[in-house]
């Protein structure tokens, strides 16, 4: 019995339908063709003396040692958080990275205070539509959308920047005599192949204030998502940081990484705080990490300033250390100076570690650490204990900044500076040390 079951299997086998590629006729003939993939250069190495090229040449020796062990590290710690698919630039995978190079800086600002005049671009431009006459068009220098208007508005007498409507300002005035007219506004851009086209558009009541300047559109309660939709449509705004400067006049756009030119690329801009020796507005990067040391930032300078002008760059090529001219001097791209001098070394300390909390328009406890008085709020009452000060020279077991850096039983609240992705924060041993004998010497300012 059990024979012939095995029979009748193996018949069954052998009779039943050939699915291989040759029975079913579909082997196609196929030669892949693929893009070279990078296997990484190799590049003569730094054999010098200087102990910081060594270093960095020991722990960075490629760009994807760049991305992971400094990018990454610093800016991209938590899934969400700061540059990991939450901010612009995302810098959390090596492609993101690659990304960066060439890319506009402060494409998605944030406060329109933190950006940079050298990161504006031309602004698109608008015209009003009078359906028979159309308006001539002039370059936008930026938008702002107040909550829309309840009741009838009042006269153009009693509009302001901070009147309820759609503010549209201008860099020329409109050519029109009337205050008030009833157009189509329409948001124009340039588009290689395509001349002039329509970006966005609003039919509504328009005020002219400030000669023909300043434009408030009248958004009606059925209006609002329109409205909305129309702050959203990415109209580029000229003079982004409302400053009166239209940064694309002044000087070439810097983009996040420029290449072979890290003294002009925007993302190590915001990690020095500098410019060409003015200062970048923002607060200093990365804001919830150490600041870089010098061996990080002497990878991260070699490796731009080595970029190729063209194409793709290898992550996997060798950096050139030997090659780089920021190996003569590395220590000058030391973020927190030396010596222990307020203008040297204390106020980069603070600054680095203490300016993304205690920095800008609205800093915490109101204290704010960064920028011109920051010396002289210093030398004021603590806002958490009155009776104390903040730094008494000569005396610093004694000063509150020093209780809040130092763990102290009697101090309110917590510790500093507190890093709000580990709950925890403390300045190395070092910088403890510098700035306990900065006030212990007196807390001279501008030596």
């Amino acid at each position: 019995m059990w024979r012939l079951l095995l029979v009748l299997t193996i018949g069954l086998t052998s009779c039943g339908p050939d699915f291989s590629e040759a029975g079913l006729g579909t082997d196609i003939p196929f030669t892949p063709s693929r893009p070279e993939i990078p296997t990484g250069t190799t590049v003569a190495p730094y054999l010098g003396t200087d102990l910081y090229v060594q270093d960095a040449q020991e722990r960075f020796r490629t760009g994807l040692d760049v991305h992971r062990k400094i990018v990454w590290r610093t800016c991209t710690p938590n899934d969400g958080v700061c540059h990991n698919r939450k901010e612009y630039p995302d810098l959390h995978t090596p492609a993101n990275f690659l990304a960066a190079i060439d890319a506009p800086c402060n494409v998605q600002p944030g406060e329109y205070e933190s950006v940079y005049d050298r990161c504006e671009r031309p602004g698109d431009r608008f015209r009003l539509d009078f359906w028979d006459d159309f308006g001539s068009s002039i370059e936008v220098a930026y938008i702002e959308y107040l909550t829309p208007v309840e009741e009838e508005p009042g006269t153009n007498e009693e509009l302001s920047a901070t009147s309820p409507g759609f503010h549209v300002y201008l860099r020329s005035p409109v050519t029109i005599s009337q205050t008030e007219v009833w157009a189509r506004g329409q948001f124009m851009r340039t588009v290689v192949g395509q001349g002039d086209v329509v970006l966005a558009q609003f039919q509504t009541t328009w005020r002219i204030l400030d000669g023909g300047k300043h434009l408030i559109a009248e958004v009606r309660n059925y209006q609002t998502d329109a409205a909305a939709d129309l702050e959203r449509a990415g109209i580029r705004q000229g003079d982004l940081n409302r400053n009166q400067v239209f940064g694309a006049d002044e000087n070439s756009i810097v983009p996040m990484i420029k290449r072979g030119d890290p003294e002009h690329s925007y993302l190590i801009a915001r990690v020095r705080g500098e410019m060409d020796g003015l200062s970048v507005p923002g607060s200093r990067m990365p804001l919830a990490n150490q600041p870089l040391s010098i061996e990080e930032m002497l990878a991260l300078f070699c490796f731009v300033e080595g970029l190729p002008e063209t194409g793709m760059p290898d992550l996997a090529a060798a950096v050139d250390y030997k090659g780089c001219s920021y190996s003569v001097d590395p220590a000058s791209l030391n973020l927190l100076g030396e010596g222990v001098t307020w203008k040297s070394r204390i106020s980069k300390i603070l600054e680095a570690n203490c300016g993304g909390c205690h920095g800008g328009p609205s800093p915490d406890a109101d204290l704010n650490l960064v920028g011109e008085g920051a010396f002289q709020r210093l030398l004021g009452d603590s806002a958490q204990k009155p009776d104390m000060k903040l730094i008494v020279p000569g005396d610093f077991e004694n000063s509150y900044l020093w209780w809040k850096l130092k763990k102290n039983p009697d101090v309110v609240g917590l510790q500093m500076p507190y890093n709000p992705l580990t709950g925890e924060g403390s300045l190395t041993e070092a910088e403890l040390g510098d700035i306990s004998t900065w006030i212990a010497a007196g807390a001279i300012e501008n030596e």
